[in-house]
């Protein structure tokens, strides 16, 4: 989910509306304050508003799957815990970005996290963001941890994918909207979405397209989407292009958050096309 923002403050009527929008579309599972959520840019106050308010506002209609990762491992521990007691039903937790830890660390990090909680965490791998990749021998090894069930794979590497899947039972989630359908050929179970913001609907079209085992649907649902998922993560860094979409179809005022800055001119007519192509406009 993007955090709406009004004059650089929480909007948090709006991010009820979100929740309802994904209700109505049939969504499974809503992740607040992830990478899309503008995390990085929300203070701790702010961050654990946001998901108590998704948690209030799902009001069990919906399970709820927080972003609470962080560099440091006592701060992720620490939003991990207030998330558990909001009452979200599991964390999402990003690699510690910046600082690079060593495999060892990684497997640290994380065991700390699944020894203090309930509740289920998902690994989110994403080294294009946090600078550094968790080996498939590192989160086999998380993978024997209580707690830990599932990793957004978002490496963009099938071959990782793969090996994930082949040595572990994680339930794999796509981290790249225009990979789920490969990745799910191979086992994966869905996606964490950036277009979903907008299109939930044409994402659980396809996932359920695929599952059905109606390939040529599923197929086709791929090619539709994939000019979308291509301009929300190729026209500039996410979320500033999911949140300019939202703008342009009168769903959120695409306010972002510096150092976050809006698309340019010809970067917006562009994405106008691809919605205006899509049938959105």
């Amino acid at each position: 989910m993007t955090t709406p923002l009004r004059s650089g403050q929480l909007a948090l009527e709006a991010l009820k509306q979100q929740v309802e929008f994904q209700v109505e579309a049939g969504t499974t599972c809503l992740c607040p304050v992830g990478t899309t959520g503008e995390s990085p840019t929300l203070s701790h106050p702010e961050h654990e508003r946001v998901i108590a308010a998704v948690v209030e506002a799902s009001a069990g209609r919906i399970k709820v799957m927080a972003g609470t990762g962080s560099n440091s491992t006592e701060e992720a521990l620490r939003l991990t815990k207030a998330a558990a007691k909001s009452g979200a039903d599991a964390a999402l937790v990003v690699a510690p970005y910046y600082n690079t830890p060593t495999q060892e660390g990684f497997y640290l990090h994380y065991k700390a996290l699944a020894e203090a909680v309930d509740i289920p965490i998902c690994v989110y791998n994403i080294p294009g963001r946090t600078g550094k990749n968790i080996e498939p021998e590192t989160i086999a090894r998380m993978a024997e941890l209580p707690n830990i069930a599932m990793v957004t794979e978002a490496t963009g590497s099938m071959d990782q994918a793969s090996q994930i899947m082949s040595m572990t039972d994680l339930t794999l989630l796509s981290g790249d909207d225009s990979l789920t359908l490969p990745l799910m050929a191979m086992g994966a179970r869905g996606v964490v979405s950036v277009v979903g913001n907008i299109v939930p609907k044409d994402m659980i079209a396809m996932i359920a397209a695929f599952e059905s085992g109606n390939i040529e649907e599923a197929r086709r649902w791929h090619h539709k989407l994939f000019p979308l998922c291509r301009d929300m993560l190729g026209l500039s860094t996410n979320p500033i292009p999911i949140k300019a979409a939202m703008k342009l179809l009168g769903r959120d005022t695409g306010e972002l958050r510096m150092p976050m800055t809006r698309l340019s001119a010809e970067q917006e007519a562009k994405l106008r096309e691809t919605l205006t192509d899509y049938g959105l406009l």
